[in-house]
C-alpha cells in the first residue's frame, strides 16, 4: 500500500480516492456520496472536458492518434478510443502522457472551487498509476470479476472477448484490494450500497475533524462552470 499522507495539505479538505475496475459501481457509489453533499470531482470527466470539441488538446489526440477518432460532429469518439487504448499499451502510455498534465491541473482547480468538508476523487486508475499516496485515504468499490463482466456486457454491448481484454488491462482485484483502505462490495442490489456509504460518510467527516481540516460547506457541484 502507498504512504498516506500524515494530514491534508494546508488549506484544504481530506481527498478520499475512490476507485475499482470497470464496471464495479464506482458512479453509483459517488452519486450516493454527491447525494450526502460531499464534492465529487470524477477523472473522467475531467479528461472529458480537456478535449471538448475547439480544445487544442483535441486537435493533439486527432493528429497524435488518426482521424478515425473524430465523429462528424467533430466531437471525439470515445468508444474508438477505448478500443484502441485498451489493445495498445504503448498507445495507451502515449495518449496518458499527452492528457495527464492538463487533468491534473484542471482537477486541482475544481478541487479548489468546491470546498466541502472533505472531497471524493473518482479515479479508475488509480492503482495502475500508483496514486493513492495522493489522497488520505483509498476507497475501493469491489465486486468478483464474473459480475464485472456481466455488468460491462449489459452497459456497453460488444462482445465478451472485447470485455475480457479490458478487464485484463487494468489491475488484479487482488492488487487493489492490496492498496485499498476501505471497500464498498458491491454485489447485491444498489440499496444495499446506502448504507455502507452512510457509515464512510462518518467516517470520512471523523477524519476531516481529526485532522482539523473541516472546511466550509460545498460550493456548487465542481464540474459545474
Amino acid at each position: 500500500m502507498d504512504a498516506r499522507p500524515a494530514a491534508p495539505a494546508t488549506g484544504r479538505p481530506p481527498r478520499i480516492g475512490l476507485t475499482g475496475g470497470v464496471a464495479s459501481g464506482k458512479t453509483t457509489v459517488s452519486l450516493l456520496f454527491g447525494a450526502l453533499g460531499v464534492p465529487v470531482i470524477d477523472a473522467d470527466q475531467v479528461a472529458r472536458d480537456v478535449v471538448a470539441p475547439g480544445t487544442r488538446l483535441l486537435a493533439q489526440v486527432f493528429e497524435n492518434f488518426g482521424p478515425q477518432l473524430r465523429r462528424a460532429d467533430g466531437s471525439l469518439d470515445r468508444s474508438a478510443l477505448r478500443r484502441l487504448v485498451f489493445t495498445d499499451t504503448r498507445t495507451r502510455r502515449q495518449l496518458e502522457a499527452l492528457l495527464h498534465p492538463a487533468i491534473r491541473v484542471r482537477t486541482e482547480l475544481l478541487a479548489a472551487k468546491a470546498g466541502g468538508q472533505y472531497q471524493i476523487h473518482v479515479i479508475p486508475l488509480l492503482v495502475e498509476t500508483h496514486a493513492g499516496s495522493q489522497y488520505e485515504r483509498v476507497l475501493l468499490v469491489d465486486c468478483p470479476e464474473s459480475l464485472q463482466l456481466a455488468r460491462l456486457l449489459a452497459r456497453d454491448g460488444g462482445d465478451a472477448q472485447q470485455a475480457q481484454i479490458m478487464l485484463a488491462s487494468q489491475a488484479s482485484r487482488e492488487t487493489r484490494l492490496a492498496a485499498a483502505d476501505d471497500v464498498i462490495v458491491n454485489d447485491g442490489a444498489p440499496a444495499d450500497l446506502t448504507p455502507k456509504v452512510a457509515a464512510l460518510h462518518q467516517k470520512y467527516l471523523a477524519l476531516a475533524a481529526a485532522t482539523g481540516a473541516l472546511g466550509p460547506p460545498a460550493h456548487a457541484h465542481p464540474g459545474e462552470d
